[in-house]
């Protein structure tokens, strides 16, 4: 086999990096302590990077350091130094990016390796991808984990020379798209966007008085669908998810997928032998029930079943009791060291448990007790510390080099941010625009400029005229780009010339761009000057922040924005936008939390939105916001379901609290 796509290992902690090299991964990818899409992680200090990134050099194991969160307008110089000292200490192979603000910084510090755009940056559809072939550095596009198969061969047909694609093949799969979902941030400040996230998906919901796990997934397992990939030479990663993991999963995870991808490199007679070795170690990986997903186009596999536990580790067993004592009898051994959770987090009896002597398949491990534990109770294996696995980490563990002192204060990059005293006074000139979005038409007069969502399959009705301003989804998929790309062709071609961006990268949909009024729209997620630096250098003439942001981060950033700025002012904004919805769940219809937060889920075109039963409401702000140099408001309008009933609660979102 002549392509050989580089199996790329999680690593949380230090015993999971080391796992990671013990088990021969080709490549590393792990974060530091902030700018991190897994903060919940322990993630790394600079100088446990320095010295574990040395150790993997000398084994021929790449490194990359995810800086994959939204970068605060406050937080773009502290970005630059951290940077700058990755560049000059750890070295690292590559950065793994979402925040376009970061190019223009990682150019400005002269950083050697590559850059990666994360998945969070949603690069979903393949005209996309040319718009990288300006920047050297940007080598890979992290794909989606929604895609199938023929959608990867599709980017992978489309992608310039010098770009290559990674692919998920195993882990945890997020009911919402990357990079699209806001659930956590909404319902508490933590933004999933920022590596907070608390995973409001995996909560008990009741849908007509039927309380369960509605969208909560199972784990994504490619295992021996693999294979196809291999025709796929673009796709130059296989990505194992699990940076919050254990050594024990990253090792057995690594060990498996060399081996299915090295199959062909068996001799015959041992194929059968190794392919079941190595979907052994994948079912002792302690992760949930496994499914494909959307992989195989003509054998797709909904996510969410409510007929399997998808509570984080590998089921063991059932609490029960004897003579009023607490037990389980577990479906596999356990061993001293392994960690068990015991029932859910959002459900009483929760706690860790951890095992201390062997226990065989089916034999009595006796619990602790514990407050409102009961019989029934499920119990997950989620963290196991075997000795051939713990001596071979301490031998790897004795070769690091001393940990150093490394602070980004050390660094002397400075970022200047100039400040536009336009944007900072309160005698803003610019013209105010409210802007009204719908789903369709709206008959009535409105105050200012109406705006309309369009999909694929977009017509003109009465009622939308060319100075609608049209509405690009938050996800274009890779089967849908051409019927976007020649949408839009036709739209410009009989006089519409105002469109809204719900990616950066859709500005490559359109012909000549700069000759477009081109907006980047609310799902871009834009929170810096930097980005709009470089949207400005697409073709983009105005911005609307993300919705997201706190109220001195929306005055912070008028006050440097090189483009006019918009931003979210009423409305109703989704939890999360999705590729997948619950079978046993019908849209249009109210859901809702043991807290009684309400919702409902709509499909347009290929997406499901969706939205709590109330709405954001910044009205109140909109004079100090335009004084500030805000000149666009949005009004998000979407139809309501008849059976849902909507609250006042003068939502302002991360307003005053705080974006975490």
């Amino acid at each position: 086999m002549t392509y050989k796509p580089e199996i790329l290992a999680p690593a949380g902690n230090r015993a999971s990096f080391l796992a990671a090299i013990a088990a021969g991964a080709d490549a590393i990818y792990c974060g530091l302590k902030h700018f991190s899409a897994r903060m919940a992680a322990d993630n790394f200090t600079l100088g446990d990077l320095a010295s574990l990134t040395e150790l993997a050099k000398s084994k021929g194991i790449r490194v990359y350091i995810a800086l994959n969160t939204l970068i605060k307008f406050d937080e773009i110089a502290i970005a630059g130094k951290t940077i700058d000292i990755l560049n000059k200490h750890v070295k690292p192979h590559a950065l793994i990016i979402q925040d376009p603000g970061l190019i223009e910084l990682i150019e400005k510090t002269g950083f050697k390796g590559e850059v990666h755009l994360s998945t969070l940056s949603n690069v979903t559809f393949p005209a996309a991808l040319k718009l990288f072939t300006s920047h050297k550095s940007i080598k890979r596009v992290v794909l989606p984990r929604e895609l199938t198969i023929d959608e990867i061969k599709i980017m992978a047909t489309a992608c310039p020379r010098d770009l290559g694609l990674e692919v998920f093949i195993h882990g945890a799969l997020c009911y919402g798209v990357s990079g699209r979902c806001y659930w956590s941030s909404y319902l508490g400040g933590k933004s999933g966007l920022r590596g907070q996230c608390v995973q409001p998906c995996r909560r008990v919901y009741n849908f007509e008085n039927r309380k369960e796990r509605y969208f909560s997934c199972r784990d994504l397992y490619l295992d021996v669908l693999v294979k196809p990939l291999l025709d796929v030479p673009k796709v130059k990663a296989w990505k194992i998810e699990g940076r919050k993991k254990g050594p024990h999963y990253v090792y057995y995870t690594v060990e498996a997928y060399k081996v299915l991808r090295d199959l062909d490199s068996y001799p015959a007679e041992d194929k059968t032998r190794m392919k079941k070795n190595a979907l052994s170690m994948l079912e002792q990986a302690l992760g949930r029930p496994g499914t494909n997903y959307f992989f195989l186009p003509q054998r797709k596999r909904n996510p969410v079943s409510l007929e399997e536990q998808t509570g984080s580790g590998m089921l063991a067993g059932s609490v029960k009791t004897v003579e009023k004592k607490l037990y389980i009898a577990p479906r596999t051994k356990l061993l001293p060291g392994d960690l068990l959770r015991v029932g859910y987090e959002d459900k009483p009896g929760h706690r860790l448990e951890k095992v201390r002597r062997f226990v065989p398949k089916k034999g009595k491990l006796f619990l602790s007790g514990g407050k409102k534990t009961f019989a029934g109770i499920p119990v997950f294996l989620i963290d196991r510390r075997e000795k051939a696995l713990n001596d071979t980490i301490s031998t790897l563990e004795k070769s690091l080099s001393p940990s150093s002192d490394i602070d980004i204060s050390a660094s002397s990059f400075a970022v200047k941010e100039r400040v536009n005293a336009k944007k900072s006074n309160t005698s803003n000139k610019g013209k105010i625009t409210e802007h009204h979005v719908s789903r369709r038409p709206v008959k009535k007069k409105v105050r200012g400029e109406k705006g309309i969502w369009i999909t694929k399959d977009f017509t003109l009705e009465p009622g939308i005229s060319r100075d609608c301003r049209l509405w690009l989804p938050p996800v274009i998929w890779p089967d849908e780009s051409d019927a976007f790309a020649d949408l839009i062709s036709g739209l410009v071609s009989k006089g519409f010339s105002k469109f809204m961006l719900n990616a950066p990268w859709q500005a490559a949909l359109f012909q000549n761009p700069k000759k477009i009024d081109l907006w980047a729209g609310p799902f871009c997620n834009i929170a810096n000057a930097s980005a709009i630096r470089y949207l400005k250098i697409l073709g983009i003439k105005g911005v609307v922040v993300s919705p997201e942001l706190d109220k001195n981060d929306y005055y912070e950033i008028a006050k440097t924005t090189p483009l006019p700025l918009g931003i979210v002012i009423s409305g109703n904004w989704p939890f999360c936008v999705s590729r997948t919805f619950s079978d046993d769940m019908d849209t249009q219809k109210p859901f809702d939390s043991p807290r009684g937060e309400k919702a409902w889920a709509a499909k347009h075109g290929s997406l499901y939105w969706v939205f709590p039963n109330w709405e954001i409401n910044l009205e109140h702000e909109k004079s100090s916001l335009s004084r500030a140099g805000y000149t666009f408001f949005v009004n998000l309008n979407e139809p309501v379901p008849e059976h849902v009933k909507m609250i006042d609660k003068n939502e302002v979102w991360n307003w005053k609290m705080g974006l975490k």
